[in-house]
């Protein structure tokens, strides 16, 4: 069974500094690291073979997994491409005995983050630890930096996880996602764990405006520049100057304003319509889109080297139906903020309604949510929210209930073999290969799934 540290300390100071796995087969250093580990203020999960640690990985999200390089069954090695696969970017630290150190050295450069030799030098392994925790982004102390990201999904802390490693940067991010989904919230919580949070946030929507207009709101323009143009301004690059300028909905600024972004983020610096000299700037760029890109350039209406000038590094945001688990953490969040906003009686949801709002597709996301509930409060005319309320308010898009877990494991069967047959286009041998299963059983998924070969070639 896991081995949790006897330390009590709080969810944040938990997170502010870190949570670690121990992996090894002898119950005794378990103990000792535990003890060591969890005197630190680190919160411990402690197991003692590979395939429990694979278990807790997405249940306790370590920032930092410690592990034996000699274990039965699946070895340190093992584990450690199996969490390279799983977690990229996870740090592990291996554990061996001095005859195993050229396996170890080994290790690391396959991406093992270095290796102790037994017995465990205290100073040294706190010395790994801290430089983990850095490497893995999270924050010395506790911050506020994501408190408006109302999340336990595990698909939303690898996010939050990725765009804290990537804050004290100056890379410039692009996040992906369905409208909705909070690409401005976490484009403001990047910055507010960064070094420039001190300074401007500023978030411009590149498709709300028209051309010419949107060219002066971003790069300013001089007095006389163009007609109505009685002054000066500044635009929204300098108005940033040593903040963060996020370019929402990046996908739709226009092919001539692209060239001119392209050209600001090569040389630093921008130059205001109707000036003759450049200004220099200092001004982070976050960009945001709902569209695909990749198809944008294809049809060749956004440049292929601005993307790569702004895609450095992509955080995919994930729809609100990929993590339903947050719906009744969101809608209790919203409620308490709207209860705040206008001062009126808390409502609250009664159980079967929550069940309607955790069902539903929500082709809006976060924010269909959010009116959704806002609705469902001004109409209310008692306290409790019944499902009846939350279906009107929903309408057609209202739906009945989960899939049960047959219906779920159906469908994910018949599309997984739909995948395989598309990749092997119809070659029901290779495609048996792939699934790892022979060529009879494989017949009888195709046939129990009602999918013809024949279709995929």
């Amino acid at each position: 069974m896991p081995q949790t540290s006897n330390k009590t300390t709080t969810g944040a100071e938990q997170r502010a500094r870190g949570r670690i796995l121990l992996v090894d087969d002898d119950p005794g250093l378990l103990r000792l690291l535990s003890i060591r580990l969890g005197a630190e203020g680190y919160d411990i999960v402690a197991v003692e073979s590979a395939a429990e640690a694979l278990a807790a990985l997405p249940r306790f999200r370590p920032d930092l997994v410690i592990t034996d390089l000699r274990m039965e069954n699946m070895d340190g090695i093992g584990l450690l491409k199996e969490i390279q696969r799983q977690r990229p970017g996870l740090c592990v630290l291996l554990l061996t005995a001095h005859g195993t150190i050229p396996d170890a050295v080994e290790a690391t450069q396959s991406g093992a983050f270095g290796f102790l030799t037994k017995p465990i030098d205290k100073d040294q392994l706190l010395d790994y630890v801290q430089r983990a925790m850095k490497i893995s982004g999270l924050p010395e102390r506790a911050e506020d930096w994501n408190t408006d990201i109302v999340t336990r999904s595990a698909i939303m802390e690898d996010c939050l996880q990725q765009a804290r490693m990537v804050a004290d940067t100056d890379t410039r991010v692009l996040l992906t996602g369905e409208s909705g989904t909070g690409k401005e919230l976490l484009a403001q919580a990047i910055h507010r764990a960064s070094m420039r949070r001190d300074n401007p946030f500023i978030a411009i929507n590149c498709s709300a405006m028209p051309e010419n207009l949107l060219e002066s709101e971003l790069f300013g323009h001089e007095k006389g520049a163009f007609t109505g143009a009685h002054r000066s301004h500044k635009g929204l690059f300098q108005a940033a100057d040593g903040g963060t300028l996020l370019l929402d909905e990046i996908g739709d600024m226009p092919m001539r304003l692209q060239i001119k972004l392209l050209r600001v983020l090569q040389e630093e610096q921008v130059r205001p319509v109707g000036a003759t000299d450049p200004v220099p700037i200092d001004t982070r760029v976050i960009s945001a889109t709902n569209q695909n890109l990749d198809d944008l350039m294809m049809a060749r209406t956004f440049r292929e080297d601005l993307f790569y000038r702004l895609n450095v590094v992509n955080i995919q945001l994930p729809p609100l139906r990929a993590r339903r688990e947050d719906i009744p953490l969101l809608v209790e969040h919203f409620l308490i903020k709207i209860t705040e906003e206008t001062g009126q009686e808390r409502k609250v949801y009664a159980p079967e309604a929550v069940e309607c709002l955790v069902a539903n597709e929500w082709p809006g996301n976060v924010r269909q949510l959010y009116n959704v509930v806002r609705q469902n409060v001004a109409l209310s005319p008692t306290r409790v929210i019944s499902a009846d309320q939350v279906r009107t308010g929903l309408g057609e898009q209202a739906a009945s209930a989960l899939p049960s877990f047959s219906e779920a494991r159906e469908e994910f069967t018949r599309n997984y073999l739909s995948q395989l047959l598309q990749i092997t286009g119809g070659n029901v041998s290779q495609a048996a290969r792939l699934a790892k299963r022979n060529r009879t059983d494989f017949y009888k998924l195709l046939s129990r799934h009602q999918l013809n070969p024949d279709h995929f070639k």
